[in-house]
């Protein structure tokens, strides 16, 4: 089962340094965020759950950039005090690696592969490594992988142009085992003294597919990724029945009691026309979901039993005004780096996974609290933010679409905002 990834996140960047001088290129704005943002997100949505990073050029910066982004996703890291090659920062990052199977990608790179199709090639096929591969045409940047009918790679070709090919996307599959056992210096490139040098003699596969990819490593391609990656602004979009939306609970459709918990039903109190608001978003999106932490079950300050007849409350409430809650998810979890707690998208994930035509692109998160912006940010989707009971955060406004100073008001903007 992928649950651990390394991320290679220590190269110079130097074809990109004059556009973007003052962060490693992994850091580069695009549409709005780090491009390493959008990298680890995929990922997270491919399940894995545990992170390495091998940082070198500047890795303060991105230690600041985790710790600001994802300061709830379990991670370690690893740093090159000198340059080791992209083999010998994989080498050093897999030696921290708890998992046999772990999956390997470039910080500069994203490639929208099914990794669950990547993982169970490799494991039938008893990989040493499994090579991501994207199907190009008019190839002179890259090198191209030559692939036997059965996956399994038979050769590299040298970097010249080629009409079209395969080529090395930059995400693999290793065996950790495997690749511990070869005798291999401390620095070295990856592609060079291992992928070609034992091609002939370890078990190496491919797997091709043709979905989205970009590597921004020259300017042609970040420039590229600005567009390709950008998303219009919620005011300009219409919304139908094939969107989502997600509410936090408590702060958004009730009162929230500061500093406590809403122990049990007597404490429950819905904010004026709540049942009527969410009977009007109902009309508008096709899907409505509650996400909410309840770390108060957790804590034994409250019961599974308390928290349910809250909800079944809330729901006949606004069944009866004719509204519709699709489901309520809850993470009782008191530890932070619960894959399911706010701000980790875990929840947004299992909705998905029960109501597989959830498009984060295509979906709402409305929230009071920073969390919840960082939940929406994580999961790929809209964040809205109720000024209900604080301010946001000064300095990290851009984590915002927009705000309201009620669900009610979000409705009436957004019934406007479709009849424009």
């Amino acid at each position: 089962m992928k649950k651990e990834a390394i991320i290679l996140a220590g190269g110079l960047g130097t074809r990109l340094q004059h556009t973007v001088p003052d962060v490693p290129k992994c850091l580069a704005p695009v549409a709005g965020r780090p491009f390493l943002f959008y990298v680890i997100n995929h990922l997270r949505k491919a399940g894995i759950e545990k992170f390495v990073f091998s940082l070198g050029y500047k890795h303060e910066k991105i230690l600041s950039f985790l710790n600001e982004y994802f300061y709830s996703l379990p991670f370690s890291y690893v740093v090159e005090e000198k340059p080791l090659g992209t083999g010998g920062a994989l080498k050093r990052a897999i030696s921290a690696c708890s998992e046999r199977h772990v999956i390997a990608a470039n910080g500069d790179t994203l490639f929208k592969a099914s990794l669950d199709n990547a993982f169970a090639f490799h494991i039938k096929n008893k990989a040493c490594s499994t090579l991501l591969l994207k199907p190009m045409r008019e190839i002179s940047r890259y090198g191209v992988v030559e692939l036997h009918e059965n996956g399994r790679i038979t050769g590299f070709r040298e970097k010249q142009y080629y009409e079209s090919g395969l080529i090395n996307a930059g995400i693999y599959v290793l065996d950790k085992e495997m690749f511990e056992t070869l005798p291999l210096p401390e620095v070295f490139s990856f592609e060079k003294d291992v992928l070609e040098a034992y091609v002939k003699t370890l078990p190496f596969y491919g797997m091709p597919s043709d979905d989205y990819f970009i590597d921004i490593g020259v300017p042609e391609d970040y420039f590229r990724a600005q567009n390709e990656l950008a998303r219009p602004p919620l005011s300009r979009v219409k919304i139908d029945k094939s969107w989502t939306l997600f509410l936090d609970r408590d702060g958004v459709i009730n009162h929230d009691i500061p500093g406590d918990y809403i122990r049990n039903l007597s404490q429950f109190r819905l904010y004026e026309n709540m049942a009527e608001t969410i009977n009007l978003l109902s009309s508008v999106f096709g899907r409505i979901f509650i996400v909410t932490n309840q770390r108060g079950v957790g804590k034994g300050l409250m019961t599974e039993k308390d928290l349910n007849e809250i909800h079944q409350s809330l729901l006949n409430e606004i069944n009866r005004a004719g509204g519709r809650i699709d489901k309520i998810y809850t993470c009782t979890a008191t530890e932070d780096l619960h894959p399911e707690r706010k701000p980790n998208p875990g929840m947004a994930f299992l909705a998905k996974a029960e109501f597989p035509e959830i498009e984060f692109s295509r979906s709402v998160m409305v929230g009071n609290r920073f969390s919840d912006m960082l939940f929406a940010a994580n999961a790929g989707m809209y964040g809205i933010f109720l000024t209900t009971t604080e301010r946001f955060p000064s300095g990290k406004e851009h984590f915002i679409d927009l705000s309201f100073s009620s669900l009610t008001e979000f409705a009436e903007f957004v019934l406007k905002n479709n009849t424009k």
